[in-house]
């Protein structure tokens, strides 16, 4: 492995949210990030923020809930830098939705794109890493994934469940390679989209935490950032719970 493929970093869901803090993380680290993400602007800001001129940090389109696009975006990065030894699946759909009245077409694309975008990235990106013999990925899971909890929607919830499984499948598919898989899994954090999908019941649900706050996003940046570390080769399959004492196991 080259100290080149040794510094590539692609972060999925890259430019809002939890996604810029880790990517904004993992470039201080030392790594070259590849920013993805749906809307280009918002990737074009963040990574000319990062880097000027491009050297460090790209901005990639992508569409995490077709295989294809993960194909697609694999062999641009190696075509323009290398194969990536981080990947970091953060992109995720969160929408707020009553359990019994929620209909098809709306589980169907928060199901397809959480679960397609942790499933196939993993399979892409980690067969490439594995035969490299090297490669850190980390998977956004989420307390509702635990808990059951629907204040982010019940297919949310089913989702982040599905998501805790899959990691699961691919850290034992790929311990012998080299390759780590693990996940985060946060409860609320002070990022936009908390506020905006239960802001009017904030102050009760920051109540409802019993350490009485919002998480800090910077320390899921932290996580990550540990957990991609080369040290971190005896931790895989594992999911890192961060979500102020509301489940504990």
């Amino acid at each position: 492995m080259t100290e080149n493929t040794q510094k590539i970093a692609l972060v999925t869901g890259a430019a809002g949210g939890l996604g810029s803090y880790i990517t904004k993380k993992l470039h201080a680290d030392g790594h070259k990030v590849v920013v993805t993400g749906l809307s280009v602007e918002p990737l074009k800001a963040l990574a000319s923020e990062l880097s000027s001129d491009g050297s460090t940090a790209m901005p990639l389109q992508l569409d995490v809930s077709h295989k294809d696009n993960f194909l697609n975006a694999l062999d641009h990065v190696q075509d323009v830098w290398g194969t990536p030894s981080i990947l970091v699946n953060n992109a995720a759909v969160t929408r707020a939705a009553n359990v019994l009245e929620l209909n098809t077409e709306d589980f169907d694309e928060v199901l397809t794109t959480n679960v397609n975008s942790i499933f196939f990235g993993c399979q892409v990106f980690g067969k490439a890493m594995a035969e490299q013999g090297y490669g850190r990925i980390v998977n956004q899971a989420s307390l509702a994934g635990h808990n059951g909890g629907t204040a982010t929607g019940a297919h949310y919830a089913a989702s982040k469940g599905a998501i805790l499984t899959t990691t699961k499948i691919f850290a034992r598919e790929f311990a012998g390679s080299g390759v780590t898989v693990n996940a985060i899994s946060p409860g609320p954090h002070d990022v936009d989209i908390v506020h905006k999908t239960v802001s009017d019941r904030l102050d009760q649900i920051i109540e409802g935490i019993p350490v009485k706050q919002l998480g800090n996003p910077q320390f899921i940046a932290n996580t990550v950032s540990l957990l991609t570390q080369p040290e971190a080769s005896f931790v895989t399959g594992a999911c890192w719970d961060i979500n102020g004492g509301l489940y504990l196991r």
